[in-house]
């Protein structure tokens, strides 16, 4: 075998080998012991095919030249650069759609009362959120339903997503708040007319 045939073998074995092993996000947060991810990444890419997200505060921990160099890392500002309308990929989703399971070494306890607080304001965070976000995907979920009542409680009111299409595709489902009072009133309004013109 020439040396062009060993190295398309090597490669083939390579990607077999990769199709095998399980798909591991690997995650980390500003916290001192990120100096060791290196560590923890080594040690996961030993096993398995490795993705990694670090957040703005991970970064001033982390030197990326110890990251293995197979890893591809992403960063905040990565998440909506692709997306240019409706139906483009949108990196949160597709890293949490690639991803078999996903590890957050260190997780600090800012990001951890932002996942519990429900809140996506980070690569990180929208990863971890994504699927609870979306009622097609995650049904019916509690953690959301407690924000929905806390937003009723507010007197605002939450318009439930309606699963529209645009353009023959499915609209990803999601809620629009309203402040106005007035708009609970239109929505009645608008219910009661619906059920007069369904029973003509």
């Amino acid at each position: 075998m020439d040396s062009s045939g060993a190295r398309r073998a090597d490669l083939r074995a390579k990607a077999k080998a990769m199709a095998e092993k399980p798909r591991v996000l690997l995650a980390a947060c500003g916290s001192v012991c990120a100096v060791k991810f290196g560590n923890v990444c080594r040690s996961f890419a030993e096993w398995a095919v490795v993705k990694v997200v670090l957040t703005k505060s991970a970064l001033r921990f982390i030197d990326e030249q110890t990251l293995p160099q197979d890893v591809t890392v992403y960063r905040d500002e990565k998440d909506w650069r692709t997306w240019k309308k409706p139906g483009d990929p949108v990196l949160h989703i597709e890293l949490c759609n690639w991803a078999e399971i996903m590890v957050i070494a260190p997780l600090s306890a800012n990001t951890l009362s932002k996942i519990g607080g429900f809140m996506c304001d980070n690569l990180l965070t929208c990863i971890v959120r994504a699927p609870s976000m979306n009622i097609s995907m995650g049904g019916r979920n509690p953690s959301r339903e407690q924000h929905c009542i806390g937003i009723d409680e507010l007197g605002i009111t939450l318009i439930p997503p309606s699963g529209e299409s645009v353009k023959g595709k499915k609209v990803r489902q999601r809620y629009i708040l309203a402040r106005n009072k007035n708009v609970r009133e239109i929505l009645d309004l608008q219910a009661e007319l619906k059920k007069y013109e369904a029973s003509d």
